[in-house]
């Protein structure tokens, strides 16, 4: 037919657009939304670091408030992978700090979910278990 019908039914479907309601939680390690070479490149600290944020010495508002504009900043400026230092904040009856125990709890929150693929501890050399490699989403340009 001539008129674009069966054209336009040959066309492969497109993914639904997820709603942030939709997103599966992540949590360190876990990188559902990216190929399996990025997820083990993002583990091992292979990605290039392109920006870093060190949250000691933040009071946990000031903290939360830092890490989504340094997060959002780096979206804009079309950053992949960064660097979030919390510090390990060990304690004296072991626990550990406040800002290190949230900070995948605030990846997780709006707006912070629309903007991170994946986050894993850091390797020795860039902190360990006191930062995290935050593997950002591409920005996507509205016409």
């Amino acid at each position: 037919p001539e008129d674009g019908r069966e054209a336009a039914s040959a066309r492969p479907a497109r993914a639904p657009v997820r709603r942030r309601s939709e997103w599966p939680q992540l949590s360190v390690g876990a990188a559902a939304g990216v190929d399996r070479r990025t997820a083990v490149r993002l583990k091992r600290g292979q990605l290039p670091i392109e920006g870093r944020i060190d949250l000691h010495g933040h009071t946990r508002d000031e903290a939360h408030r830092a890490l989504t504009a340094f997060l959002a900043a780096s979206q804009d400026a079309a950053r992949r992978c960064v660097l979030v230092i919390t510090g390990k904040g060990l304690r004296a009856d072991g626990s550990s700090g406040v800002i290190r125990a949230e900070v995948p709890r605030w990846f997780n929150q709006s707006p912070n979910r629309g903007r991170v693929i994946a986050f894993s501890h850091a390797a020795p050399r860039d902190g360990g278990r006191g930062a995290y490699y935050v593997l950002l989403k591409k920005k996507r340009m509205r016409a």
